[in-house]
């Protein structure tokens, strides 16, 4: 499955990223209702965009404890 991490917003337009760090851009009426900025972004079967809370939620917590370790 395809993965990608919401960047930012401009425009019309919901700036990715890959894993390989290429930026991709998304039309907004692509993507997923209340999807925001650090969201993880799949690519169903049918091709739709499906926000991956579980990878999301990981991806989040990893950065609280980088910030944490970097704070102390």
């Amino acid at each position: 499955m395809k993965y990608f991490v919401i960047d930012r917003f401009e425009g019309q337009y919901t700036i990715c990223e890959d894993k390989d760090r290429k930026m991709f851009a998304f039309e907004k009426s692509e993507t997923p209702e209340g999807a925001k900025e650090g969201d993880v972004l799949a690519v169903t079967d049918e091709g739709e965009l499906c926000i991956d809370k579980v990878e999301t939620e990981k991806r989040r917590n990893a950065i609280i404890k980088k910030q944490n370790d970097i704070f102390k």
